[in-house]
C-alpha cells in the first residue's frame, strides 16, 4: 500500500553518503522534531535526475529553506557511494541530505517502488517529492511514468 497524506514515515536505518564517508541514521532522527523535503529520483547519474531534478533542488534550496524548511533530502536506491560520487559531481554541499535506500527496504516500506527490471535497472523508487513534518506526511507528490511536473523544486516550492 502507497503511503499518503497523514501518514508515518516507517521507522529504519538507511545511510547517508557524507564527506567523510556513508554513516547509518534511522528515519526518525531525520524526520521527528522537523519540517523536512525529502524528493526521490529512480537513479543517480540518470538522465533526467542528473540534468533537471536534483539540480533545481540545489539552486532553489535557499527558497526552500527559507520557507521554513529544516532539511532537503534526496534519496535513491543506490548505494552511498553512488550517491557520494553523485554529490560531489552535483555540487551539492551541505545544501542536500544525499540519502541511500542501497536495497530498497525504505522505499518498499513506502510503496513507492517502480519495477526496471526489464530495462536492467532492477527495482528503484518512482520520482516523486513530499513534505514531512514531524515524520508525518503532509504533502506527496508522485510522477506519473516518465514525468516530472509535481515533484520538481518549483512544484514543491508552490506548496509551501
Amino acid at each position: 500500500m502507497t503511503i499518503k497524506t497523514g501518514d508515518t514515515i516507517p521507522s529504519m536505518t538507511l545511510m547517508i553518503a557524507g564527506a567523510d564517508g556513508p554513516k547509518e541514521v534511522s528515519t526518525d532522527a531525520l524526520f521527528k522534531g522537523k519540517k523536512v523535503v525529502l524528493f526521490a529520483v529512480p537513479g543517480a547519474f540518470t538522465p533526467t535526475c542528473s540534468a533537471r531534478h536534483l539540480p533545481g533542488f540545489v539552486q532553489n534550496a535557499d527558497a526552500i529553506l527559507a520557507k521554513g524548511v529544516d532539511q532537503i533530502v534526496c534519496m535513491a536506491v543506490n548505494d552511498p557511494f553512488v550517491l557520494s560520487a553523485w554529490a560531489k559531481d552535483q555540487g551539492t554541499g551541505d545544501r542536500v541530505v544525499m540519502l541511500a535506500d542501497g536495497s530498497g527496504q525504505f522505499t518498499r516500506a513506502m510503496g513507492l517502488e517502480l519495477d526496471l527490471v526489464a530495462r536492467g535497472l532492477g527495482v528503484r523508487s518512482q520520482r516523486f517529492a513530499m513534505v514531512v513534518d514531524d515524520g508525518r506526511v503532509s504533502h506527496l507528490a508522485i510522477e506519473a511514468p516518465g514525468g516530472f511536473e509535481v515533484s520538481k523544486a518549483e512544484a514543491v516550492l508552490d506548496i509551501l
